[in-house]
């Protein structure tokens, strides 16, 4: 059946052949046999000339033959039921849309319902993309519950105002980040599409836009005993700085988690009015060696592009050995979690919700392909289940002295 298919679509290109002989025989003067092959083989590099399509009927011997014009000059594209015989040409132009597309950013909700001059401001902020939030306040609400007095719930309110306030300092984050990279992020294709390096933005609008952020994020700090405000406020040196560590040492994403855990320290002192380092501490040193598990995993996607524009990270330092050494990392986030719990009186349930946690940690660390940028996204956006589960220990922990 295959080869009869086949037969009949040899048959059938060979009558497009002829049919443009015929047309070519009545010019005037007649072009010679080179020229129509030349002129043929012309008209076949050009796209989409002639589509057939042979539909097989249900008689074997019988088909049915349909021949129809889609542009002047093209190429011949012949189906047979579910195989398809074309040109090299067409070939390249039904690749040439997906290259030309794969550059072009995923359009996300911030598209579809904000108005248009909006768009490039939450693109900016990315609050498309909640899982920086969630990394920056998990650590507050681990800090938070822990500072409860016990068999008691934490306070909702500064829950509340913690998670408000992860918002916006992580879109501060960001928008710093964009404003002090947006050369580097031209030569990235992950980030060479963000509002100020595209061009959407200029930088005095990003300028602006971090400003009315700042404001916001000063509104939520005023809420805070004076303690925790000097102690929110320092944290703007680690924010501001973060973005030039790439720059200058291979281990900007230790520098990350010094900045990112800030609110281990914040939550409780916005609870209590003082620190506990015996508590805290170790607490803010779990959510460093978090970070560089999370951060190092999500640096793999752009170590090509990093060694290209000249830029460090753990992932590169790191290298072939990369597994063994966020394993390290690991061990020490989880054992640091189980000190801080330890010293903070927290019942048992936190002990088995930080069992549940270690074997998430785990999943990451043993199945994570570092060669793919995909799979690397993945599992970092899966530590929002990290700290949920951290979270839950705490607060059962808590309420179960």
């Amino acid at each position: 059946m295959a080869m009869y298919r086949l037969s009949h679509g040899r048959r059938l290109l060979c009558c497009g052949h002829s049919y443009l002989s015929i047309a070519l025989s009545g010019i005037n003067p007649p072009p010679t046999s080179n020229q129509s092959n030349n002129f043929l083989h012309s008209l076949l590099d050009a796209p989409n000339f002639f589509e057939f399509t042979l539909r097989n009927s249900s008689s074997r011997h019988q088909f049915y033959n349909s021949f129809h014009l889609i542009r002047p000059f093209g190429v011949y594209q012949t189906l047979f039921g579910n195989s398809h015989i074309s040109t090299l040409a067409s070939k390249e132009n039904e690749q040439k849309p997906k290259n030309n597309g794969s550059s072009k950013p995923d359009q996300s909700w911030i598209d579809v319902y904000l108005p248009q001059k909006a768009r490039p401001y939450a693109h900016l902020a990315r609050i498309d993309k909640p899982i920086g939030t969630w990394l920056l306040a998990w650590p507050c609400m681990w800090s938070i519950t822990m500072a409860a007095v016990p068999a008691t719930l934490p306070d909702f309110k500064m829950m509340a105002l913690f998670g408000s306030g992860a918002l916006l300092l992580r879109g501060a984050g960001c928008t710093i980040n964009d404003l002090l990279d947006q050369d580097i992020d031209r030569k990235v294709e992950r980030t060479r599409s963000r509002p100020v390096a595209s061009g959407i933005l200029t930088p005095f609008q990003g300028l602006c836009f971090l400003a009315f952020q700042l404001s916001l994020g000063l509104g939520v700090l005023l809420q805070l005993n004076n303690f925790s405000r000097v102690l929110g406020a320092s944290s703007l040196l680690l924010v501001f700085s973060y973005p030039f560590m790439k720059r200058l040492t291979f281990w900007p994403q230790a520098y990350l988690g010094l900045t990112f855990n800030w609110g281990a320290l914040l939550g409780w002192a916005a609870v209590r009015g003082s620190l506990d380092p015996a508590i805290v501490l170790p607490l803010y040193a779990s959510g460093v060696f978090w970070t560089l598990v999370y951060d190092t995993i999500y640096a793999h996607q752009d170590k090509e592009d990093d060694v290209r524009v000249g830029v460090k990270s753990t992932a590169l330092r790191f290298g072939d050995s990369t597994k063994e050494w966020i394993t390290g990392f690991g061990i020490a986030c989880i054992g640091s979690l189980a000190f801080s719990g330890f010293n903070a009186n927290l019942g048992w349930p936190y002990y088995a919700f930080l069992i549940g946690a270690s074997g998430q940690l785990g999943w990451q660390i043993l199945t994570v392909d570092l060669s793919s940028r995909a799979d690397c996204n993945r599992k970092f956006v899966s530590n929002k289940w990290f700290g949920a589960l951290v979270f839950t220990g705490i607060l059962l922990g808590r309420l179960f002295p």
